[in-house]
């Protein structure tokens, strides 16, 4: 027997939420790569340096380029801090031939996500 369960919105009241997607620049595909909640923006840009770095470890040196020199600019590191803590969306595209990488970081505060059920 099938048992399914509708998703209830669950609303965090503080912190983060990070994301990382791929896509196809046509738009005809998109793919999960993983999400995480973060207490602070800190930790939240901590999770997409994290990510970013194991994503250009899968580049050809070319993509990854501009994907390690952003790993190593703390200046822009700090300016993505300030957009987290004034509340806003902060992003990192890589781009990668027809497929683009989507790193992001927001405010939870109105975040809705799904509730699991087991």
């Amino acid at each position: 027997m099938l048992i399914t369960t509708k998703a209830l919105p669950l609303q965090l009241s503080t912190g983060f939420w990070c994301e990382a997607i791929a896509y196809t620049s046509n738009g005809l595909s998109t793919h999960w790569l993983g999400s995480a909640p973060s207490s602070t923006a800190r930790i939240a840009i901590r999770w997409l340096r994290w990510r970013a770095s194991h994503i250009s470890d899968q580049l050809d040196p070319p993509a990854a380029y501009p994907v390690r020199c952003w790993l190593a600019d703390q200046a822009e590191h700090e300016r993505a801090l300030e957009v987290l803590v004034s509340g806003d969306l902060y992003t990192l595209t890589i781009p990668d031939g027809a497929l683009r990488y989507l790193l992001s970081a927001r405010p939870a505060k109105h975040t809705p996500l799904p509730r699991r059920a087991w």
